[in-house]
């Protein structure tokens, strides 16, 4: 075994193994570079304490994993579960692709950890936030179209600045748009999404533009691209307005498109589609927020609550 003080680089085949895997997944999936080099990390830490015990990637077993897993306990329940994503998705490719036979990860359990409710608004918080924009001016209903759009059709935010013109078929009441993992989908768009969308279409984007041209539906009075930070600052401005909490963002709307979507009895699954996840299990989690809601609500109003 190779002394704790003198730390082994990572060896040349495991830094070849794993350059092929996030390749391969990066062709496959087109997952975000934050992800793949978060996979990078993982599995070179993983290499590297393998070196120093005499072991490469293809030569793990469950229990080198079981063992390193436990060396890294002190980083907490999140890390793990971050770092086991990694390592069954990099030993599942090395099975398919006949590397290793056996793979090492699949009777491993990553540890249970809590999972926040995500933050909804009411509707009648809805409704002061989306009537906060004054939209007598360009800016203001410009800003109104995109609160509109955003929890009248439940995009992230990203999605919401990056749409362009010709994404938008105002005529059946559709966006198209590029979602997580570079995963196309189109999405209905609520009828008064789709009236403030026309209203800014109208007057205040070609006010805008002036001479200018762009394919980008929002943009700033400069003619360029919305970004997410404009907008949140925005969107805490309007709060304020509002009277709602200034710690709102934008994840907050797409939250509560979902949420309010279950409370008036639409499918987990109908909100799956509209909110493009791709594991049902991501989605369940407003089943919560919604029975947290009817708790709180039966608590408020009735006499034995």
């Amino acid at each position: 075994m190779t002394s704790a003080h003198a730390r082994p680089p990572i060896p040349a085949a495991d830094l070849q193994l794993i350059d092929q895997f996030t390749d391969a997944i990066w062709a496959e999936s087109g997952l975000a570079k934050q992800t793949l080099e978060a996979y990078r990390l993982d599995l070179g830490l993983l290499a590297r304490w393998l070196s120093e015990h005499d072991k490469s990637l293809r030569q793990a077993d469950r229990a080198d994993l079981m063992r390193y897993l436990a060396s890294r306990a002190d980083y907490g329940a999140r890390t793990i579960v971050r770092q086991m994503s990694a390592y069954r998705r990099f030993y599942r490719y090395l099975v398919a692709t006949s590397e290793i036979k056996i793979c090492p990860t699949d009777d491993i359990s990553a540890p249970l950890i809590g999972r926040s409710l995500p933050k909804s608004l009411s509707e009648s918080d809805i409704e002061a936030l989306l009537s906060a924009p004054d939209t007598s001016r360009d800016l203001g209903l410009r800003d109104r179209s995109m609160l509109e759009m955003l929890y009248g059709s439940g995009l992230r935010v990203s999605e919401l600045v990056n749409l362009q013109m010709g994404a938008v078929n105002r005529a059946d009441g559709w966006v198209r748009m590029t979602g997580k993992g570079a995963r196309e989908r189109i999405v209905p768009v609520g009828e008064h999404a789709l009236h403030w969308l026309h209203e800014y279409l109208a007057s205040a984007r070609p006010s805008l533009l002036k001479s200018r041209r762009s394919s980008d539906l929002y943009i700033t009075h400069r003619g360029k691209k919305m970004t997410r930070q404009a907008f949140r600052t925005n969107l805490k401005k309007y709060a304020s307005i509002a009277g709602i909490p200034a710690d709102i963002t934008p994840h907050v709307l797409r939250h509560s498109f979902a949420t309010h979507l279950l409370d008036h009895g639409t499918d987990i699954r109908t909100i799956q589609q509209f909110l493009g996840h791709s594991d049902l299990s991501t989605t369940e989690i407003y089943t919560h927020v919604s029975r947290q809601r009817l708790s709180q609500l039966l608590k408020e109003h009735h006499p034995r609550g």
